[in-house]
């Protein structure tokens, strides 16, 4: 396999769409079940709406992140994504995060993820990272952990009134948080 080769920048309005198509086929629908960070088999419908994605892009507290590889010249075409929102001082968290599912499990989410906690460390100079997933993602879980996360104590309840298109598949969804120091 060739080395990776991807360039990092902070999202424009003008990647709306490109970014909107990759979070929707890297947690939902068929081609999300290509990859292995699928969401399909316990929530049908669309993770987020242009609003949603546009506000998270010029949130003044916060930041998406997009790869692009370099190896293919190509800035637009968006192999993964990510947000961080600063929400105090020393704390951040760390979402919607996105690979390409037919890129998946071949370093680009290790990549990205090393290059947000350095934004965040550096951009906003933050101590701590914290994020949410839902409890039935083991080996999504098990990943993080792996890369320095400690699952908390801390539950939150899932968004069942604020799904876009769809519903969920099963009623016993929550997040457990994990959290890591920077």
């Amino acid at each position: 396999m060739a080395p990776i080769s991807l360039s990092i920048r902070k999202a424009t309005p003008n990647d709306l769409t490109p970014i909107l198509t990759l979070v929707r086929s890297a947690y939902r629908g068929e081609s999300s079940l290509r990859g292995w960070t699928s969401e399909a088999t316990i929530v049908d419908d669309q993770r987020i709406d242009e609003k949603g994605l546009l506000a998270k892009i010029n949130e003044p507290n916060g930041a998406v992140l997009v790869a692009y590889d370099n190896s293919e010249n190509k800035p637009d075409d968006i192999v993964a994504c990510c947000e961080l929102l600063k929400q105090s001082d020393t704390l951040g968290y760390f979402g919607l995060f996105a690979v390409n599912p037919l890129r998946q499990a071949g370093g680009i989410g290790k990549f990205v993820l090393a290059a947000a906690e350095e934004y965040a460390r550096s951009t906003w100079g933050l101590r701590e990272l914290e994020m949410s997933v839902i409890w039935t993602r083991a080996e999504l879980i098990a990943w993080y952990v792996r890369r320095g996360y400690t699952v908390t104590e801390k539950r939150k309840p899932f968004p069942y009134a604020e799904l876009v298109g769809g519903k969920a598949l099963r009623d016993d969804l929550y997040f457990v948080v994990l959290i890591k120091a920077l």
